[in-house]
């Protein structure tokens, strides 16, 4: 494999440079999802539970010391709920707003990186198309060996290229499972906090 890669010639630095440029933002994406996941549905369900049987004050203090777009959430609707039920859903959809951006940032260079890898690997292989036929024009012979010899290093940059951006990809896609489950359950954790807090004033 290190053979292949030093066949392929100069342009396959940046494409490993560009895997490993996409990897960190995945990296870390999974570590900030996975981080958040410390809070789950079942958080707001106690918080919910909280806010009917001991009050507003006792489920923002609970609230305190967690971390994750649940427990945001739920101190977002209840940093105001005191005030009422529409001030809590004022505050609440610009904390919503807040953690989508949370979860989907840095996703763009991820994508970045799965478009560039495949166009350095086809400009590698062109680059590497132009010197194999220099080679032929040097050597004065078409055989099959000046040939092919060219070609297949020629075309070690386009495979080079293809395997970083499908791995990236799925791994991608692997990102975008997790945020798409997190945002159901940031769904399912609204809903659950604002019929509380409107139960808690319907029954005072």
């Amino acid at each position: 494999m290190v053979q292949l890669f030093l066949d392929g010639g100069g342009f396959m630095w940046p494409i490993l440079i560009v895997f490993i440029f996409g990897l960190a933002f995945v990296i870390e994406r999974i570590y900030h999802l996975l981080k958040g996941m410390a809070t789950d549905l079942s958080f707001a369900e106690s918080i919910s539970d909280t806010i009917l049987s001991d009050g507003i004050e006792t489920a923002k203090a609970n609230c305190e010391g967690f971390v994750g777009p649940v427990a945001n959430l739920c101190a977002g609707a209840l940093s105001r709920a005191d005030r009422g039920v529409s001030e809590a859903e004022k505050s609440l959809d610009q904390a919503g707003s807040l953690e989508m951006s949370s979860l989907e940032k840095n996703m763009t260079w991820i994508s970045l990186s799965i478009a560039i890898a495949p166009m350095f690997g086809f400009l590698g292989t062109v680059w590497g198309m132009i010197e194999a036929f220099n080679d032929i024009k040097m050597a004065n012979d078409i055989s099959p060996a000046v040939v092919a010899g060219g070609i297949s290093v020629a075309l070690l940059t386009t495979a080079f290229g293809l395997v970083v951006a499908l791995i990236l990809q799925l791994l991608q896609n692997t990102v975008m499972y997790i945020i798409d489950n997190q945002v159901i359950t940031l769904q399912k954790s609204t809903s659950l906090v604002i019929n509380s807090i409107t139960d808690h004033f319907n029954n005072k």
